[in-house]
């Protein structure tokens, strides 16, 4: 089987590491063992930093909203090149925590960005390249929010209002129900069934890949 970008996206708290252990151990029994794993932003050295940036802040200076998209596209379009489509021409199969359609819910809604501005960016740094699939872990402000705060300190974007997260959350659902190569998973459910329900959706996505 040819080699695939999987990404896991949805809020915090939505149980995005949980779920990538599933991912694996179904690929694993599918005898798919070469697998590269990523972060965003993150993953290299330049986008570590960045990463830290965008998380942590500047002492003294706001992050405006437009400074912060374009950190997480440099991030992004760094890991991209240098990390993800070497592994995909090599045969790995790569699994992402997080990618473009992060931006597309937290800066595109949460921030009130210009989508088409936004998607002129995207084109620009990353042409055609998406996932192959994405699974979107679906998970209310609410929960995902108390589950964040019972892991510890939140970071900068974390610590938003309520209202920016509704928004992030109205749009993933809005994006994640146009794209069908977007697989939803009810991630409020109890951490077993959100188990049989990922392993379940991608042993049926992989009968059906090249």
């Amino acid at each position: 089987m040819k080699s695939k970008f999987i990404v896991i996206e949805g809020l915090e708290g939505a149980g995005k590491t949980s779920v990538r252990h599933h991912v694996v151990e179904e690929l694993n029994a599918q005898g798919i063992t070469d697998i590269v794993f990523t972060r965003e932003p993150g993953g290299t050295p330049l986008a570590e930093a960045l990463r830290n940036l965008v998380k942590e802040g500047v002492e003294g200076e706001n992050i405006t909203p437009n400074a912060e998209l374009l950190l997480l596209y440099a991030a992004r379009v760094q890991l991209v090149e240098t990390v993800i489509k070497p592994a995909l021409a090599r045969g790995a199969w790569v699994i992402g925590d997080r990618h473009d359609l992060s931006s597309q819910a937290y800066q595109g809604a949460g921030r009130g960005l210009d989508s088409t501005a936004m998607m002129t960016i995207k084109q620009a740094v990353l042409g055609d390249f998406s996932p192959d699939m994405t699974l979107y872990l679906d998970v209310t402000p609410e929960i995902g929010l108390l589950r964040a705060r019972q892991r510890g300190e939140l970071d900068r974007i974390e610590q938003e209002s309520l209202a920016f997260f509704h928004r992030v959350h109205q749009r993933y659902r809005e994006l994640a129900a146009a794209d069908p190569t977007i697989l939803i998973i009810d991630a409020t459910q109890p951490q077993q069934q959100v188990q049989q329900a990922v392993k379940v959706r991608l042993r049926e996505w992989l009968k059906e890949q090249p």
